[in-house]
Order: C-alpha cells, then structure tokens, then sequence
C-alpha cells in the first residue's frame, strides 16, 4: 500500500481529524506560531491516529515507537484559533507505518507532516512485524475513516 499521488495540502485526503487548540505560549517572538508548536499539533494527531489501532488484549505487549518526522512548513499562523490536523496512512511496512498529515487553519494547509512509526515488543525492546488484524484494518480503511475505537493505550 503506497498512494505517491496523495496532496496532503488537500484537506479531502483525510477523515480522520484532531482540533487542537492555539497556545499563547505558541507564539515566537515574529508573532506567528513557533516550527516546535507544529511538531506538538502533530503528535497530538499521530497519538490520537494511532492510539486506537492496538487492541490492548488481543495485542499485549506490542505498542510502536516514533523512528522519523518530517514536517513541511507552508503558511504562518497565528494565535488565538485552533488547527484541524488530518491523518492517514501513506504506506504499510513490515514492522512500519508511515503516515501522513495536513494541518489546516480554516481551509488553509499550513503544515504537512510523514511520520514512520515501528511496532516494538515491550517485553523483548525489539520491532515486531504489525499484527495481522491491524495490517487488515489498516489496508481495509488507511483513512481510519470508520475508526470508532479512540484513544486507546495498554498502560
């Protein structure tokens, strides 16, 4: 599974969305929102995505663990608001997941962001392949479109 088509500046590329809220403190000294208050608004989103893909019984033991962020800035924005961060899946590894999301302020893209999360035993501290219920999701649904879990952690 790999879509090289897909525009992430885009906001139909998503389903799967998280409001997060414009801190005060976001702000650099130019006025706008500081390049490290992007990579938050991304995890918030990635831990949402992800956060409800692992069956705490079915899939004990096995959690992922962040391997690579890249994030693209496009457009400033500012305090106060809020921003909509969409996720998807971009690409299904063995033991990895990348996936992709598009910040919005309003209808505007200010930020893309590819993330590559490995899944990784906590027992054994090695990477596991993805288990197969969650490839099959995963590949069945990669915009998380139907994702009815939420937020779910086994600790």
């Amino acid at each position: 599974m790999e879509n090289d088509t897909l525009d992430l500046k885009d906001r139909t590329s998503f389903r799967f969305w998280t409001p997060v809220t414009i801190r005060f403190s976001d702000q650099d000294p130019l006025g706008h929102v500081n390049n490290v208050a992007y990579a938050a608004y991304i995890e918030a989103a990635r831990t949402m995505f992800l956060g409800g893909l692992l069956d705490p019984t079915a899939n004990a033991g096995i959690d992922f663990i962040l391997a690579r962020v890249v994030i693209d800035y496009i457009k400033e924005s500012h305090y106060p608001g809020t921003v909509d961060v969409g996720g998807r899946v971009l690409k299904l590894g063995t033991k990895s997941i990348t996936t992709g999301y598009g910040v919005f302020a309003g209808d505007a893209c200010v930020a893309t962001s590819e993330s590559v999360n490995v899944f990784f035993s906590t027992k054994e501290r090695k990477t596991v392949a993805i288990p197969d219920q969650v490839r099959a999701n995963l590949e069945a649904d990669p915009m998380q479109e139907h994702n009815t879990r939420g937020y779910v952690r086994g600790y």
